[in-house]
């Protein structure tokens, strides 16, 4: 197994060497808003979550994790960005045992709302307005192919609408997860939007690819009490490497506390400097109705100089 994994960090080293050894190539890519965060639950924890990934927002994550569920889960999650900017995500997770495997969809939609066109002369007053959207629509599989490996691939529809021009195309994730078996000691690995570049009217750009690696492990576990620990790393296309770790404690599996730090988040407009390396923290409630479990997270993230930012996710498992 450990020869399985290494093969495949020198593949992807050999495929694209420019992840490795490259320059950054910093605000490149288009379709940024690929990157933003889905869960509560991960951004209380610094998105440290590559290697975690037991719930349905693994469609986002590492769709490989998607083979440790067990149940049928839903997930729904909602951001409200400064100046009036929406996110929102939804997720399902159904297992097929029937074919050894689980299915994964996952919709997203970032709404910008009606915007003014901006005059080309100074002290001309806007008279009309436009609107920018962004989706994407991903179909996920994962499959455990040993006890303790498990692989999965998200296939995604990309959309990007402003005004009454667009740009649509299509990516592909791709994941693994390797359970150790020692302390819960998982390592996980994803390349994510791997696809053509996007053209909007007569201009083409790529996609934010990126290569991420990581892993968790216990800091105890006992009957009522357990806590964990997850970093990783990730090189983006567009800019130089990046970094998260956070700790996650439960009770029970009825409430759970997070932490986490994200590093090398800075980022440089002109000749000013927008320090985004903040912290994160967030918590969450389970509940069990009859068969079914709905799981509340919330997660806080901070943002420096710009506003911080809420997340607020709910949970489904039936």
């Amino acid at each position: 197994m450990r020869k399985l994994l290494f093969g495949i960090v020198i593949l992807i080293l050999s495929v694209c060497p420019e992840w490795a050894w490259g320059q950054a190539k910093v605000g490149t890519a288009g379709a940024q808003f690929l990157e933003l965060g889905i869960s509560a639950r991960a951004v209380g924890m610094g998105e440290a979550f590559l290697s975690i990934c037991d719930d349905a927002s693994a469609v986002y994550y590492n769709p490989a994790g998607l083979s440790q569920l067990m149940e049928r889960e839903a997930l729904f999650t909602h951001v409200s960005y400064p100046v009036d900017i929406n996110y929102d995500f939804v997720a399902l997770a159904y297992p097929t045992p029937r074919f050894g495997g689980v299915w994964g969809l996952g919709v997203c939609m970032l709404n910008a709302g009606e915007m003014d066109y901006t005059p080309y002369e100074v002290g001309l007053t806007p008279t009309q307005t436009f609107t920018a959207k962004d989706y994407s629509l991903g179909l996920s599989y994962a499959r455990s192919l040993t006890d303790r490996f498990s692989v999965g691939a998200t296939l995604k529809i990309i959309d990007e609408l402003y005004d009454t021009e667009r740009a649509t195309g299509w990516a592909v994730d791709v994941g693994t997860l390797y359970n150790t078996g020692f302390k819960g000691f998982k390592i996980g690995m994803m390349v994510s939007n791997f696809g053509p570049d996007l053209k909007f009217i007569d201009q083409s750009y790529p996609l934010p690819m990126n290569f991420r690696f990581g892993g968790v492990f216990d800091i105890f576990r006992g009957e009522n009490h357990s806590a964990v620990f997850a970093a990783e790393g990730s090189h983006p296309n567009d800019n130089m490497e990046k970094f998260n770790a956070g700790v996650e404690y439960s009770f029970k599996d009825l409430f759970s506390l997070r932490l986490g730090k994200y590093f090398e988040y800075d980022v440089h407009e002109g000749a000013g400097l927008f320090d985004l390396d903040g912290i994160s923290a967030g918590g969450g409630i389970s509940l069990n109705i009859s068969n079914t479990q709905l799981k509340f997270d919330y997660g806080y993230r901070d943002m420096g100089y710009l506003e911080n930012l809420h997340r607020f996710s709910v949970g489904i498992r039936f």
